[in-house]
């Protein structure tokens, strides 16, 4: 008698990633922009950074500086105001990879990648997300100038303008702060890291000072300093309804960080999520 031995078949499922059209990523980037809106609602303090911090620094700087710098906190009003807004929304787009970094490491992004969406919607979404945060930070530095008595010539139409420039720069950046947080074994880690680079380029720049009365060492650093474009464009689109070369500047850098810092952000956390 022939024995036969009978072998069971053996099947290997492989989970294979989920193909989203376009138009699917857009809606589910939305979404999850929405979640972290939502985010905002259940703990409000998170928005501590763009509605108290530009308040309490317009009115210290002010104050503080106004008398010496410009001989009065009238006179300072226009130099100040497009600093402040400088510094509060760039430093706001830190948030973006710190918060990234927790929900890394909360296990957030592992339940995200067990559903049918597009793998890039976590990422697209907080990016678009925050961008309502640098909004916020945007209309309450111009209100609070405002009610300082700052009157921009620029009118609603410069102001506007500038306002945009400063989101479009702070989204711009975020991306190197989004890449920081995928790569970064903390939050604390991302947080410490970048107020260590921003602080320097915002504190020395033509933010809060006028150029001119800096050491000549410093005023070669200001004069190549990013942020000091921004602010000049900012100044001279609210301030005088004008658009200068600083604005040119100020994109095409915003456009150098995005073409240089969007693909490796997004590499890596497509490696990891």
């Amino acid at each position: 008698m022939t024995s036969a031995t009978l072998t069971a078949p053996t099947h290997t499922t492989t989970l294979q990633p989920t193909v989203v059209g376009l138009r699917a990523t857009v809606s589910q980037s939305v979404t999850m922009a929405y979640r972290g809106l939502l985010k905002v609602r259940h703990t409000p303090e998170q928005l501590i950074d763009v509605t108290i911090q530009p308040i309490i620094f317009t009115l210290m700087f002010t104050y503080l500086f106004g008398g010496a710098v410009s001989g009065s906190v009238g006179a300072y009003l226009p130099l100040i105001i497009p600093g402040i807004l400088a510094q509060t929304v760039i430093t706001a787009s830190v948030v973006t990879g710190v918060q990234l970094r927790e929900d890394m490491d909360k296990g957030v992004f592992d339940r995200f990648r067990s559903l049918p969406i597009a793998r890039i919607a976590p990422l697209a979404g907080a990016l678009l997300a925050d961008t309502v945060r640098y909004l916020v930070a945007t209309t309450i530095t111009f209100l609070t100038g405002l009610v300082m008595g700052w009157r921009p010539e620029g009118g609603v139409v410069g102001v506007v303008l500038a306002g945009l420039l400063v989101i479009v720069c702070a989204w711009a950046l975020s991306w190197i702060f989004a890449y920081i947080g995928v790569i970064a074994r903390s939050a604390t880690f991302v947080q410490g890291v970048s107020f260590m680079v921003l602080f320097p380029l915002t504190f020395l720049s033509n933010a809060f000072v006028e150029v001119s009365t800096l050491p000549g060492w410093m005023q070669a650093f200001v004069a190549v300093n990013p942020v000091s474009h921004l602010v000049s464009a900012v100044r001279a689109l609210a301030n005088e309804g004008a658009v200068t070369a600083d604005v040119g500047w100020t994109l095409l850098s915003a456009a150098v960080v995005v073409a240089v810092f969007a693909p490796i952000a997004v590499r890596s956390y497509l490696r990891k999520a």
